[in-house]
């Protein structure tokens, strides 16, 4: 099992979170972003810089995933992509996505994109949290305790 972190909007206490979980577990994480992400020195972190383009971060993870693998990212569609692989998506504020739940939060991004493409102002989501820092550790806690020892 390793981590991967579609990096590019993760917030940065998620990415210093993930970084404690790699060394204090010995677990690989990977940061997938289209710029230079700049990471601790650790062989159990690295980043991997994927050419400019619309996805192209969201492409590598979807090959490079395997089952089991949790996949940090808040795009809704590269979730879906990763449930399909038999992958572990979760958001950077703490909640999984699951095959029970991805078909109505795909829904519903599809329609707040087409109120948003008529003019409606949907506003944005809440601003990143302590809360939300909080239950996206305790939720990659639990999932990291109940993971095969290697």
């Amino acid at each position: 099992m390793q981590i991967w972190v579609d990096a590019d909007a993760c917030p940065v206490v998620i990415k210093d979170i993930l970084f404690r979980v790699a060394e204090r577990l010995q677990i690989q994480v990977t940061l997938v972003a289209n710029q230079l992400i700049r990471v601790p020195g650790s062989r159990f972190i690295r980043a991997l810089q994927v050419p400019a383009g619309a996805d192209a971060a969201d492409a590598e993870i979807v090959e490079r995933v395997s089952a089991g693998d949790i996949v940090v990212t808040g795009d809704i569609p590269l979730a879906a992509l990763v449930l399909d692989k038999g992958g572990l998506p979760l958001n950077p504020r703490g909640e999984w996505y699951t095959k029970d739940t991805i078909a109505q939060q795909l829904t519903m991004r599809a329609f707040m994109e087409e109120l948003r493409g008529s003019g409606v102002d949907t506003g944005g989501p809440p601003a990143f949290s302590q809360a939300d820092r909080q239950n996206f550790a305790n939720s990659l806690d639990r999932a990291l305790a109940r993971r095969p020892k290697p």
